[in-house]
């Protein structure tokens, strides 16, 4: 999967935005960064106390942007960009300040075009790196949400690896038929941009009226909008997860569907769901976990977790600045 999202960089070298750019975390994931050739960090913070840090840990930031907010030379026309943006819910001086925090500076680095994706998160809560997303970025033309998706990745002892979609596990909490339809549709997206063939389970306690109530009517109308608005899609549901992914299972409750059985790409009917399913594949089912991704931005934002190691910044780095279209 890194491989192939490493060569796409490779043909398309980017900058990504860190915002927290004294991180030891982040310093180390951006020396292993800069030893490539395909993405350049942009760090966020003071040069003389990022350039200590990283030397006090022993990690090479040569060849890294560091941008302060307190020195930026174009600080003047970021601040009348997003008082326009803003659209008077912020005065120029209002702007100003915001801007000397490096979740609003960094966002607004890749809305201005100096850098083309941000991972955030390091520190900040999920809450102030979306924030600036929603009122900056703001959401792609068609989508009226931001939602988020895992990427579940296990290798088998055959040596085959098996790649999966999850959504939403981290932003919507209850959400709407229409905002399932969407969750779907964007999952769907950024699973195929993982080499994965999207087939669509949207999930609950209930297979194909085996089970009655509210959520499932909520489930079953959603499945039913969105194979409607993407008939070429493989898209099946409501279906229980033992029927999505057991073939099994499958012949003996829905013998008809052509996602039962064989289904990647998992849409959860809420966020306890969501992020429940997910941990337990990572903790039980020998999955890594990647993410959460979000979905519907102009461009690709994406958060950390703040209990996330070097490691997890560097893989998500890769997963963010490959989510850039070309």
């Amino acid at each position: 999967m890194f491989e192939f999202l490493i060569k796409k960089l490779k043909a398309h070298p980017r900058k990504i935005v860190f915002t927290e750019g004294t991180d030891p975390r982040i310093l180390e994931a951006s020396a292993r960064l800069l030893s490539g050739t395909f993405l350049t960090p942009v760090l966020v913070g003071n040069e003389a106390e990022i350039q200590k840090a990283a030397e006090e840990i022993g990690f090479n930031i040569r060849g890294a942007i560091i941008i302060d907010p307190a020195t930026f030379a174009d600080m003047d026309k970021m601040v009348d960009t997003m008082v326009e943006l803003r659209k008077g819910k912020m005065t120029a001086e209002q702007c100003r300040s915001a801007l000397m925090q490096a979740n609003y500076f960094g966002t607004m680095l890749v809305k201005m075009g100096y850098a083309d994706a941000l991972l955030g998160g390091a520190t900040y809560s999920t809450a102030d790196t979306v924030r600036p997303a929603l009122q900056i970025i703001k959401t792609k033309p068609g989508s009226k949400i931001v939602s988020s998706c895992f990427i579940l990745v296990r290798d088998s002892a055959t040596g085959d690896r098996e790649v999966l979609a999850m959504g939403d596990c981290a932003i919507n909490i209850k959400p709407s038929e229409d905002e399932l339809v969407e969750i779907a549709l964007e999952t769907a997206s950024t699973a195929k941009v993982f080499g994965i063939d999207p087939k669509v389970a949207f999930l609950s306690y209930s297979t194909l009226g085996s089970g009655k109530g509210e959520d499932v009517d909520k489930v079953r109308n959603a499945c039913a909008k969105a194979k409607a608005a993407a008939p070429n899609l493989a898209i099946d549901g409501e279906l229980q997860f033992d029927a999505a992914v057991s073939p099994t299972v499958a012949r003996t409750k829905c013998p008809n569907s052509n996602v039962a059985g064989h289904a990647n790409t998992f849409i959860f009917p809420d966020i306890n769901a969501g992020n429940i399913g997910y941990k337990i594949c990572q903790r039980m089912g020998g999955f890594d976990a990647y993410g959460p991704i979000l979905q519907g931005l102009n461009a690709p934002i994406n958060d950390l977790s703040r209990g996330c190691n070097a490691q997890e910044v560097y893989s998500m780095a890769i997963i963010t600045a490959g989510l850039c279209e070309d």
